[in-house]
């Protein structure tokens, strides 16, 4: 027996000893008994009940008992210590110290327990088993602390804990939720990426509808959280749509009251059966009908859709999951109507690049291809824009040029400058002088911030004498003669038969709309021989975050270099494309390949091949 046990039950011994025959107490002499007096003057309650009495009920208590739990000896002599139990002490507890008592261990724990006047307190209990020398269980010691200062800071910093973790989850959910639908400007794209989101971290199964300025149904994709049920959200996401706008949930979701709160609420069974046909009904059973949270999605004053989430129990849906749907919801409703805004912006400014962009004409004696390739995470819309332009006096104009800018506005100032350009072009002013006459028009007007250019006039060579019956084959024509002009943009490349290729790196100028600080009307000349291909292009095609624009230059004129020398111009402008534009595109690119063709001496009678 230990020190402390028996320490108790000899102050125990004492005090009833200290009764007289009346059984009132009187102070007993603890003179000679240093642990029953420490026992009896501690602050700590102590309690000694018998195991071997039905119910194993409390044969003495200290005072501090008293003092803690405000029963007194005479309350609690003859009764078991559940009279401090309470409708808030945890069961599971007190069943745990049961069974330790009965297997004859010490057991410590802390529960609630209630004082006489019906206060609760969390009570440290420590009971143990008290033997003789013989190994005979002869008592329970038991001692009692009031943890409740301890407890409740502990639950306050466990709560307060929680509550970060929960709004550090929150915050990186809702995060994860923007950047999702911000790097998708497809719609549909970011409507299965929010349900897929949403439902894998709050729900069993959900979807997501979105309806038109009408108010009829647009879009709708359901998820499922389990890959199992997979095919069911596909079955119900294909079918008859119509179950979607009678649910109740919709409803719910679209009423004009702003003030709308969401809230889970069990689904009634019975009326869903009204409503959707039999094989509906099997499938949503299947996906789970226990609880339902909707949330609206509102962005800018008006209704766009509703998220509704499911679950496979009625309870299923916690006070943070509530929380979290709602702040999901306001963050995806203006998430998705800024996708919504931006392919509408989008639509117009194609419609608007399109009407501006020219038709690649046919020029007799010339191969030409152009493509205009719109940033992928762009408004698919910007300043880059070319030219193929037959003159009056039988020579070709050429041009390729980069408004800066991304949107309507570029794409209005590229149709400006092409137009000015076309008008000086048609004029039939040389190479220099037109761009010039562009860059002053635009630092007049004010018409673009900033803009690269680059002209080219390709003259023919007149067509050579027909050969006269019986006399020698004319000589091979001459080279067609190219001037041009570059006002800031890259240089344009011609590749020659055989694989050289040579850069246009002449008569360069400050950009369109920049004061000219080089030469004034640059202009320099080359031939452009039969079988030589001409490739004029915007800074999207080569320059990348990781290259440099002099490194693209140097890629193209190799990649250039070995295309076939019999390759058309579409296919020179496919193998460039190809090569040179990635899945993950920065910028706009404009693309202009014109070929001249080897033209053979025909036979006699034959026309001329090439």
């Amino acid at each position: 027996m230990s020190d402390l046990s028996s320490g108790v039950l000899r102050a125990a011994a004492l005090a009833g000893a200290a009764a007289d025959s009346h059984g009132v107490a009187r102070t007993p002499d603890l003179s000679g008994d240093l642990h029953a007096r420490a026992v009896i003057a501690s602050d700590l309650s102590f309690t000694i009940s018998d195991p071997h009495a039905a119910d194993d009920p409390i044969i003495w208590v200290n005072p501090a008992f008293e003092r803690l739990t405000g029963y007194s000896p005479t309350d609690m002599l003859g009764r078991n210590c559940r009279v401090l139990q309470g409708p808030r002490t945890d069961r599971t507890v007190v069943a745990r110290i049961h069974q330790a008592l009965e297997q004859g261990l010490t057991v410590a724990d802390t529960l609630l327990n209630y004082r006489k006047d019906g206060t609760p307190f969390w009570n440290q209990v420590v009971i143990s088993p008290v033997y003789d020398a013989d190994g005979r269980l002869t008592h329970h010691v038991g001692i009692q602390a009031d943890v409740t200062a301890r407890v409740e800071q502990e639950r306050a910093r466990d709560a307060a804990l929680g509550e970060a973790q929960a709004s550090r989850a929150r915050m990186h959910l809702l995060a994860q939720v923007s950047e999702e639908i911000a790097r998708r400007l497809d719609y549909d794209d970011a409507l299965v990426a929010l349900a897929e989101i949403a439902v894998s971290r709050l729900a069993t199964w959900g979807f997501i509808v979105v309806t038109n300025d009408r108010g009829r149904l647009e879009r709708l994709h359901v998820a499922a959280r389990h890959p199992v049920r997979a095919q069911d959200a596909h079955d119900l996401e294909r079918g008859d749509p119509s179950w979607v706008m009678r649910s109740a949930a919709f409803e719910l979701a679209r009423t004009d009251d702003s003030r709308f709160d969401a809230r889970p609420f069990s689904i009634d069974l019975e009326a869903l059966a009204q409503q959707v046909p039999a094989h509906r009904l099997e499938v949503l059973r299947r996906l789970g009908l226990g609880a339902a949270l909707v949330v609206p999605l509102r962005a800018r004053d008006h209704f766009i859709g509703a998220l509704c989430l499911l679950h496979d129990t009625v309870d299923g849906f916690t006070a943070e999951d509530v929380v979290t749907a709602a702040h999901v919801g306001q963050r995806a409703a203006v998430a998705l109507d800024n996708v919504r805004l931006y392919l509408r912006e989008r639509t117009a400014a194609l419609t608007l690049q399109h009407s501006l962009l020219p038709d690649v004409p046919t020029v007799p004696g010339l191969d030409v291809a152009a493509s205009y390739l719109p940033a992928l995470h762009r408004a698919e819309v910007g300043g880059d824009w070319f030219d193929v332009m037959p003159l009056p006096d039988g020579a070709i104009g050429l041009a390729v040029g980069d408004v800066v800018g991304h949107d309507l506005g570029a794409a209005a100032s590229m149709g400006q400058l092409r137009s000015v350009l076309r008008s000086h072009a048609w004029s039939g002013a040389r190479a220099g002088r037109v761009i010039a006459h562009l860059d002053e028009l635009v630092r007049g007007l004010g018409m673009a911030d900033l803009a690269t250019c680059v002209y080219l006039r390709l003259e023919r060579p007149p067509e050579p004498p027909s050969t006269p019956p019986g006399g020698a084959a004319p000589p091979e024509g001459a080279p067609d003669r190219l001037t041009y002009s570059r006002a800031g943009h890259p240089p344009p490349l011609i590749r020659l038969p055989g694989g050289e290729v040579l850069p246009l790196d002449q008569a360069l100028t400050t950009p369109v709309g920049v004061v000219n600080l080089h030469t004034p009307d640059p202009q320099a000349e080359i031939a452009l021989p039969q079988g030589a291909i001409l490739v004029v292009y915007t800074d999207g095609l080569i320059e990348r975050r990781d290259r440099s624009l002099r490194d693209g230059i140097g890629e193209l004129v190799r990649a250039l270099s070995a295309v076939q020398d019999d390759a058309c111009a579409a296919d020179v402008r496919d193998q460039l494309v190809g090569r040179f534009v990635g899945s993950e595109q920065e910028d706009d690119v404009c693309v202009l390949v014109v070929r001249r063709p080897v033209v053979r001496p025909a036979r006699p009678g034959a026309p001329a091949t090439s």
